[in-house]
């Protein structure tokens, strides 16, 4: 790669690693999973992840500002929706692999697999 190439380049993979950090945390995979299938509120998000509300707040406070979900206030409540579908093709394509790996490890070990 050349110098002007690379220069150009570094900013992208500063953004690209920033996504990957965001998305490094299991609780926010579980809400994500929960959003999987449509808007949710905070309350229902609280819930479904069996989180406190301080803690799904800030997670989804960190989503939003990384542009991954929207906020959308309705009278008292907020309402959370994915709005970067590609975290759930990574997630998707993460899984299938981790899962693999897990078969492989545990075939390995002469063990069942988890299915």
């Amino acid at each position: 790669m050349h110098n002007e190439e690379q220069a150009t380049f570094e900013p992208l993979l500063e953004h690209i690693a920033a996504r990957f950090r965001l998305l490094g945390e299991p609780l926010r995979l579980k809400i994500l999973a929960a959003l999987a299938s449509g808007e949710r509120s905070a309350g229902e998000l609280v819930i479904l992840v069996g989180a406190s509300q301080p803690n799904v707040s800030k997670h989804l406070t960190a989503l939003a500002q990384g542009g991954i979900v929207r906020r959308r206030k309705v009278g008292t409540s907020i309402y959370y929706t994915i709005v970067d579908e590609s975290v759930l093709t990574l997630c998707d394509v993460v899984c299938a692999s981790v899962r693999r790996q897990f078969a492989a490890k545990a075939h390995e070990l002469g063990m069942d697999t988890p299915h």
